[in-house]
């Protein structure tokens, strides 16, 4: 990937972010933004899941299918998504929220 590259030349190089993408033509900002997208997206491959008891009796179990999926936030908040909501999604909007708060 062209930024992985850039990122690890650059820590290489002992230049500084801003000579370091004025040589190379490159927008600073764009630089910091996927260095940070890249160090999150290293750190956040595995989040922890924990499974919680249903307390649904067995007949019931069936209306459960179809119900949401609650993700607890780091912050104390939660979301709540249904079971098809497409992945690629969950993660945006995971990244979106957890930066927020």
């Amino acid at each position: 990937m062209k930024w992985r590259s850039l990122i690890a030349e650059q820590k290489e190089s002992g230049q500084s972010v801003a000579a370091f993408c004025r040589a190379r033509e490159v927008s600073e900002s764009l630089f910091y933004y996927w260095k940070k997208r890249l160090r999150e997206g290293a750190s956040s491959q595995f989040v922890e899941v924990q499974v919680a008891k249903s307390q649904l009796k067995p007949k019931h179990f069936r209306t459960a299918l179809g119900s949401s999926i609650e993700v607890r936030l780091r912050n104390g908040r939660s979301l709540m998504v249904p079971p098809e909501f497409e992945v690629s999604h969950l993660r945006a909007l995971l990244a979106v929220v957890e930066c927020e708060s």
